[in-house]
């Protein structure tokens, strides 16, 4: 194979041509002859079916093929049969087509690629197998699940303060119990673990002294004190003896008075002398509970301590107050003037204004104004003020002869102490003190005092003078005084308020609405100017706006039963059913015996056709005032549109009662018993309603219809009866027309002849427009022969008497209004009576049913 290779050499040396000798086969490349050769036999054996390895360097770079290498192939190292046989048997993606043998790809040996298609692993990490397990964190030591506990009990203790700060008591007595459960569990291990000696004392007195507090706040008194003796047994704990003000504090609340007041007197006894606010506010709990058994001079004693050592305006009032309570006139004196000593201990507020041009003092003036220390300090000064008057009214009515004595004292002491700005307001008290008498006179002149003084008290006199004149309906003296204290301060929304109420009375609704608007201006919580402003826009019929007021004074003052209401009606006018009768349901919880409310809500129901509903509620209102006439005619009606007219007669015999000279109710009586099959009830009832009301054309109509069906002779006299009472109409028409300068009226007598009376007709009950009048069985019998009624027997309504207080001698007086002889039975038509009784013959009377004419009546 050398001297081949060295032939093909020195041949490609000699020839210039470098593709020469291609064209003829040499001996050396004839492959026929590799089968009968050993060394390329041996060379096939050798190399056949090995596996290309994974990996192989990139050749050389001058062994890389070029256009100028491709002539010199039989160069490499291989052999020149095998270099021929892989260059033509070779496909394009590198390999072999007709064996195994692969020819790896040069171009992407770089990358790790290879030709068979091996996986990708440039790192060679697949030999390295799945990776070790994580190491496992060794377990945490006794001193570290310890610290771990208490860590847990503490936001256990945190978590129960924050739930009871927010009001949920019962959660933070279970996050208090919890936090002990586990604090035991946590001594547990320290005594497992032989650490005993680091107890953390302070982690257990914060566990039980919160646990005892969750137990008071949940009213579990007894298990309080148990804890609270739990801590104060305990040497171990420190200043555990203050403990007991809130254990006497508890037997308070079970009023144990006794035991109350030991347990305080065992916390002073353990409060050093260095503690005095601590002693003092001890001091004040024994007087307040001395002050509660009735021991008023051991109160006294306690509230003389605090007064000589730490004096305060609320021990001031409780002195006076138990002072007041034995009824000794100089020491309330004593205890007053004691109280206008105390020191308010306030800055003076003239720090509060501005009065440099400096911008940068006002910008810090203006947050200071109203910050946390500026608003203790208001309420330090109220609550100074509330003291000094509430004593003063307490004292004034017995410390001297008369009321006005004992004020005229009080308002002397204060004018002479560093409290003398409270006087006017005591003076305006003491007007206030003369309404609550009902003495308005002297209110009056109280207040009328404070019309030269300063601004501020002016107002405050004059807006109290314009209310007093608004009740005793002087509305120009209280509109006046109105404008005066508007004009004296100008945001004084009362004022205002009154202004609104004077306009409103007078119903002048837009003005009484503006001033209604500016008083909110002011004060957007003024209640009386939000219900007085939601009224004036009902009155204007703005019912949206009303609504929009009434519901803020709702959400200010909850469950106020008129304003509950007012929001009920304006739905009722929005026809919002379903609103209004959920706002009456609400009302009803509030009143739950107001009757109106009850017949709102059968209103409603009945206007959506829930008969049975409204039914119910009607009753209820019927139930809680039985003297509702429209109740009573609901009701009535409610039962006979049911077809069940014998249980309406009782709620119209109740309404005839109320109403005896209303011939409507007598009327409905006896139609009632004329539904229910009782015509004899019937005719008798109706013959009581004609002799109390002869000129009831109705009544006399019905008289014919039940006559004609019962076979009466009767029926004839009551038709003749009809004719003299509609004649004496038709008179009474023509002098009413007659007297009335020209006026020309026609004859009425088309007018009778639709009244004329059938046999078969129904009648009803018209409501007429007023009672007509009575008269006795002997004026109605001359009555019925008369023709005419002269002028002189027409005059007014009589005096309303019972059926009873008839008298016979009692003399007719006609009435002088209108009959509508035309009728609708508003009960609707009867039902057909069935023909029971014999049938009458026809030519016995076959006039019965026609109405009697004029012209066959006698002589």
């Amino acid at each position: 194979m050398t001297a081949m290779m060295e032939t093909l050499r020195f041949a490609g040396d000699d020839d210039e041509d470098l593709y020469s000798g291609f064209d003829t086969v040499h001996p050396a490349l004839d492959t026929t002859q590799l089968e009968s050769d050993p060394g390329f036999q041996e060379a096939v054996r050798t190399s056949h079916g090995r596996r290309p390895p994974t990996q192989s360097r990139a050749p050389p770079t001058g062994l890389r093929l070029t256009s100028a290498a491709v002539p010199r192939l039989g160069t490499s190292q291989q052999g020149p049969g095998v270099s021929l046989h892989s260059s033509m048997g070779q496909t394009a993606g590198g390999g072999s087509s007709s064996d195994g043998l692969r020819r790896p790809m040069t171009s992407m040996r770089g990358t790790g690629y290879t030709s068979h298609g091996s996986s990708f692993d440039p790192l060679h990490q697949a030999s390295r197998g799945p990776a070790p397990p994580l190491i496992s964190k060794s377990e945490e030591s006794p001193e570290e699940k310890i610290k771990s506990l208490e860590r847990r009990v503490m936001g256990l203790i945190e978590e129960s303060c924050l739930a009871a700060s927010r009001g949920e008591v019962r959660l933070a007595l279970d996050r208090a119990k919890e936090a002990s459960s586990k604090e035991r569990s946590l001594i547990r291990q320290r005594e497992q673990a032989g650490l005993s000696d680091g107890h953390n004392l302070d982690l257990t007195f914060s566990v039980l002294f919160n646990l005892a507090n969750q137990y008071a706040a949940n009213d579990m008194y007894t298990e309080a004190l148990n804890t609270y003796q739990v801590i104060t047994k305990d040497r171990m704990f420190n200043n555990s003896g203050r403990l007991r003000v809130n254990m006497g504090n508890i037997h308070y609340r079970m009023g144990q008075y006794s035991k109350a007041i030991k347990f305080y007197r065992m916390a002073l006894d353990q409060v050093p002398n260095t503690h005095k606010s601590m002693r003092i506010k001890i001091m004040h709990n024994i007087g307040l509970v001395f002050v509660r058994m009735g021991q008023y001079s051991e109160a006294c004693t306690s509230f003389e301590y605090i007064m000589q050592e730490e004096a305060n305006f609320k021990t001031g009032l409780d002195l006076v107050t138990a002072y007041y309570a034995l009824g000794d006139k100089e020491k309330m004196k004593k205890g007053f003037l004691r109280l206008l000593e105390c020191q308010l201990d306030i800055d003076d507020d003239e720090k509060y204004t501005t009065s440099s041009d400096d911008t940068q003092a006002n910008l810090i003036l203006e947050v200071i104004r109203n910050d946390p220390l500026r608003k203790m300090e208001r309420q330090m000064k109220q609550e100074a003020e509330r003291s000094i008057l509430t004593a003063a009214k307490l004292i004034s009515p017995v410390i001297e002869n008369n009321f006005s004595d004992g004020y005229n004292w009080c308002v002397d002491a204060i004018k002479n102490s560093q409290y003398a700005d409270l006087a006017n307001d005591l003076e305006i008290n003491k007007a206030v003190m003369y309404l609550r008498q009902k003495n308005f006179k002297d209110a009056v002149e109280t207040l009328k005092m404070f019309e030269k003084k300063e601004t501020k008290v002016a107002s405050t006199a004059a807006t109290n003078l314009s209310f007093l004149y608004f009740l005793q309906n002087e509305t120009d003296l209280a509109e006046n005084y109105a404008q005066m204290a508007r004009d004296a301060n100008g945001y004084n929304d009362s004022a205002l308020v009154n202004l609104g109420n004077c306009c409103y009375k007078r119903e002048d609704f837009e003005k009484a609405r503006e001033h209604y608007i500016a008083a909110l201006d002011i004060d957007a919580s003024c209640v009386e100017a939000l219900y007085n402003l939601g009224l004036t826009n009902k009155k204007l019929h703005n019912y949206e706006h009303a609504l929009d007021s009434l519901l803020k004074m709702h959400a200010i003052v909850r469950n106020y039963p008129p304003v509950v209401y007012q929001i009920a009606h304006l739905y009722q006018l929005l026809e919002d059913n379903d609103q209004a009768s959920e706002w009456y349901l609400q009302l009803l919880g509030l009143v739950p015996t107001d009757p109106h409310i009850h017949q709102r809500l059968g209103q409603i129901f009945d206007s959506e056709g829930d008969k049975q509903q409204a039914y119910q509620y009607y009753f209820d209102s019927y139930r809680y005032f039985p003297s509702n006439l429209e109740v009573i005619d609901w009701l009535g009606s409610y039962f006979i549109e049911h077809q069940v007219a014998e249980k309406a007669i009782s709620y119209f015999e109740r309404a005839a009662l109320m109403q005896p000279d209303e011939p409507k109710w007598q009327l409905m009586v006896a139609a009632c018993h004329r539904r229910s099959g009782n015509y004899q009830q019937a005719l008798q009832t109706y013959k009581q309603i004609n002799r109390r009301f002869p000129e009831n054309v109705e009544c006399l109509k019905l008289l014919i219809r039940l006559s004609n069906d019962l076979g009466l002779k009767e029926a004839a006299e009551y038709a003749m009866e009809l004719k003299k009472v509609e004649r004496a109409q038709e008179q009474r028409d023509i002098r009413a027309s007659s007297s009335r300068p020209g006026s020309r009226r026609s004859s009425s007598r088309a007018s009778r002849a639709g009244s004329a009376v059938s046999g078969h007709e129904e009648y009803g009950v018209l409501t007429p427009k007023s009672p007509g009048p009575r008269r006795s069985a002997r004026s109605a019998r001359s009555a019925r022969s008369a023709r005419s009624i002269p002028d002189s027997a027409i005059s007014g309504r009589a005096t309303r008497l019972s059926l009873n207080d008839l008298d016979e001698s009692e003399p007719y007086i006609p009435s002088n209004k209108e009959v509508d002889s035309s009728y609708v039975d508003p009960l609707g038509p009867l039902q057909e009576r069935p023909k029971t009784s014999l049938r009458r013959k026809q030519d016995e009377d076959e006039f019965a049913d026609e109405d009697i004419g004029e012209d066959l009546l006698p002589e």
